[in-house]
């Protein structure tokens, strides 16, 4: 398997050590080494679970125990630890999970559905990567009824500023008062990457909901609730990203 590298901040953030903001000072700061040498710059990568990264020349160790937790996000909450603007983040919805932990991906603010979060920064890691293609299937109510051509579009791969989207598969689940209900699958994890292809397709989304991600399903779960995952579901996750599976209880 491929060597993956992760942003020096965004490992700290991952171990629990300080936000990705704060971890950015302690870079600029001088505080951080990695294999023994100061790091200062802000884009450097390193390879988790072999480079050896100190914080004051304290080690930055995995949390002793790792947590695993299957969110339904209601909209109105961001997928942040924290919001400048004040906005109420997942994070709220969790206040009896212990320890530190971080969403895996990003759901935006209008945006429902599942939501997974951890404190195992290699898994995340490996999830969020495309290499992986771990696919995320959402329900998206859009104006307008793509026509065939148009959902070939979709299935191809759409052209956005940042490059073509992977190809998608889609079906059309429902028309109703001029909308149709769509039910798409897609193995990257752009920001806004389902609400920014279809409205380069014509059919701005109204409503979004991630209703699976990777083999995990919402469940009987209602918006701002949340279980652990079993022992079984994390070792199927280890497996899917070629990682060994860990000793976890939950």
């Amino acid at each position: 398997m491929p060597e993956v590298r992760m942003r020096l901040q965004k490992y700290l953030a991952h171990m629990g050590v300080a936000s990705r903001r704060h971890a950015e000072d302690l870079i600029r700061a001088g505080r951080v080494k990695v294999n023994g040498q100061v790091v200062t710059v802000m884009g450097f990568k390193i390879e988790p679970g072999r480079d050896e990264v100190t914080v004051d020349g304290r080690p930055v160790n995995e949390p002793e125990r790792k947590v695993y937790v299957l969110l339904y996000k209601p909209s109105g909450y961001v997928t942040t630890v924290k919001d400048p603007q004040g906005r109420p983040t997942v994070l709220d919805l969790l206040r009896d999970v212990p320890g530190r932990i971080y969403p895996v991906g990003r759901l935006d603010y209008a945006t429902e559905g599942l939501l997974l979060l951890t404190n195992d920064g290699e898994l995340t890691l490996r999830l969020t990567h495309p290499r992986y293609r771990i696919p995320k299937t959402y329900l998206a109510l859009v104006e307008g009824v793509p026509g065939a051509k148009t959902v070939a579009r979709l299935r191809r791969g759409v052209e956005l500023e940042d490059g073509p989207t992977s190809p998608a598969e889609v079906e059309i689940r429902r028309i109703k008062n001029g909308r149709a209900l769509l039910k798409l699958t897609l193995r990257e994890g752009r920001k806004r990457e389902v609400r920014r292809m279809l409205a380069a397709v014509g059919h701005p989304v109204k409503w979004l909901k991630r209703i699976k991600f990777a083999f995990l399903t919402l469940g009987d779960l209602k918006p701002g609730e949340y279980r652990y995952l079993a022992p079984h579901e994390v070792a199927r996750l280890y497996q899917m990203v070629g990682l060994s599976s860990p000793q976890y209880k939950n």
